[in-house]
């Protein structure tokens, strides 16, 4: 596109933005192009695409993780900039209308099959059992009023205000991170806390330092950094270790921007180009900076209370064994590759092997394929479920060495996989590239078309469900980092419209951090218990028995 459509200020602004003309011409170039589709080849099911672990494989991966992981250098990241309004939207809703909200107009509402009045009564019901309910109590008590008597006679106004606005809690306007989640004995924790928690059991060091790593939004760095000083003596001492915590926000740099319907640049009242920020995919120069080699990733909301934790702490090490037994593998055969010699060495074969894929037998062995070239491609088809064409299969020694170790020479992450129970949101599908070659992706619905009756039925087959459970490997074989941005496919954005100032426009984000940003890692999907996702997006999510007392 021609520069020439923005002004000297124009440029001022994307240059103080962290953006060049190029990028920004870049973005706009991708709104003109055809709406871009994954071609799904099949959806990813047990036996087919998704590990399924017996009782001594899951136990030997275990002991690799507690002898391996503390010296490997593990960090937890845990995207923690959204905001909680979302949790809140229908009390929200009812706050605004301005007038008193009663007990008997809201059961009047819910009697007609209204899910939001519905959902308020729940949660006007459930008041007492919210981890939040001893805070909420004492603001309003501060400012005379007596909760217990505003529920008895049902009023609920003063309630939501002081739970979501600024004179009270001001829950609507913190992030998740910062809400009391759980209650115990000795008090309630937020939900960053119980993140502190699960660290201290799975990414402590031999010496007890602990790695977190929080991306934040700028406006609650604060309460963040406030809210971690008051926890960390109290979890150091617990659990015996010493917290390494960091945060990072956001780039400005990765903000996109925004266009008009006609996909010309659309700008604010004041005559400014729009940016927005990029989606969860901009956190991608967030994690490239990570000091780490083994980084574990789950979302904010997904935490339980203590009696349920040992399960998720159980699975964190079996797919966090798994990934340093593939990492082992992966730098023995780079090693041997590298070697010059790839025809006439072999390696001894150390994986641990499932009862659904791969060889049948569990013992160790050595490889009987011949030649290294033959074991690495027979490792890369079979345990790493990557497709070889066929005119590598038959080209020169030198070409097969070459065309593996790049194929063996990338970030690697195992994806925890959950049994789909009507949860929305993306899952592991086999999907085909330009070229014909397959490989195992997670893909959100959004990357569907909707409009192909062959990809809408290959969804709905679908099994499994991506709960945000990663474990990756960012480190090669010679123990340097991987550059994360080499790894993405650039095609896989999404357009959205939204609206500002009442004019519609359209929003670009940046290929989701796991999903096209992760599209060219080694991906391996495991199936773990459906009890280690337990996801509050409404509040009323914090009633389910997941997230209530044991």
């Amino acid at each position: 596109m021609d520069k020439n459509i923005f002004s000297d200020k124009d440029l001022r602004q994307i240059e103080e933005h962290g953006l060049n003309i190029d990028e920004v011409n870049r973005q706009l170039d991708l709104f003109k192009m055809p709406k871009f589709f994954l071609k799904l080849a099949g959806p990813c099911i047990v036996g087919n695409g998704i590990m399924v672990f017996d009782r001594e494989n899951m136990a030997s991966l275990i002991e690799i993780y507690e002898t391996g992981g503390p010296v490997h250098g593990c960090v937890k990241f845990v995207p923690a900039s959204g905001a909680a309004s979302r949790m809140f939207k229908v009390l929200l809703r009812y706050l605004n209308q301005g007038n008193e909200i009663t007990r008997d107009d809201v059961s009047i509402e819910a009697s007609t099959g209204e899910g939001d009045a519905q959902q308020l009564l729940d949660f006007m019901d459930g008041l007492k059992r919210f981890a939040f309910f001893r805070e909420l109590k004492s603001a309003l008590s501060d400012q005379g009023f007596n909760v217990n008597a505003l529920s008895k006679k049902g009023y609920f106004r003063d309630i939501l205000r002081f739970l979501l606005r600024e004179e009270g809690l001001d829950y609507a306007n913190l992030p998740k991170g910062l809400l009391k989640f759980h209650e115990y004995p000795e008090g309630s924790r937020t939900a960053f806390e119980e993140h502190l928690v699960e660290a201290a059991s799975y990414v402590a060091d031999e010496n007890g330092r602990c790695p977190l790593h929080l991306t934040v939004s700028q406006e609650h760095l604060n309460g963040f950094d406030s809210s971690f000083k008051a926890a960390r003596p109290i979890y150091e001492e617990r659990y015996g270790v010493a917290y390494d915590i960091s945060f990072s926000m956001q780039a400005k740099s990765t903000d996109t921007i925004a266009v008009k319907l006609d996909n010309t640049p659309f700008r604010q009242e004041d005559g400014r180009l729009l940016f927005r920020p990029g989606g969860h995919g901009a956190l991608l120069k967030n994690l490239n900076e990570i000091d780490g080699d083994i980084i574990f990733i789950k979302n904010i909301d997904n935490v339980v209370p203590d009696y349920l934790k040992p399960e998720t702490f159980r699975w964190k090490k079996i797919i966090g064994g798994y990934l340093i037994s593939i990492q082992n593998q992966i730098r023995g055969y780079m090693k041997k590759l590298a070697s010059g010699d790839a025809d006439h060495q072999k390696i001894k074969d150390e994986r641990p092997t499932s009862n659904i894929e791969g060889p049948k037998s569990n013992e160790k062995q050595t490889s009987t394929l011949g030649t290294l070239l033959d074991e690495a491609a027979s490792f890369l088809e079979e345990k790493l479920l990557l497709s070889i064409p066929g005119h590598i299969k038959s080209a020169s020694p030198e070409d097969r060495r070459i065309y593996l170790m790049e194929r063996l020479d990338r970030p690697v992450r195992v994806c925890g996989m959950v049994k789909n129970e009507g949860e929305p949101g993306g899952g592991p599908f086999w999907v085909e590239d330009e070229t014909g070659e397959r490989s195992l992706q997670i893909v959100e619905t959004a990357q569907i078309d909707p409009d192909s009756k062959e990809q809408q039925n290959i969804l709905a087959a679908s099994t499994h469900f991506n709960p945000v459970d990663l474990v990756c490997g960012v480190r090669d074989w010679q123990g340097k980092p991987f550059d994360l941005r080499r790894f993405t496919d650039p095609k896989t954005v999404l357009i959205s419209q939204k609206s500002k100032y009442g004019k519609d426009l359209k929003a670009l984000e940046h290929p989701g951090l796991w999903n096209g940003s992760m599209a060219r890692w080694i991906t391996l999907f495991v199936e773990v218990p459906v009890i280690t996702f337990n996801p509050v997006k409404t509040v009323n999510d914090l009633l389910r028995k997941e997230h209530q007392p044991g």
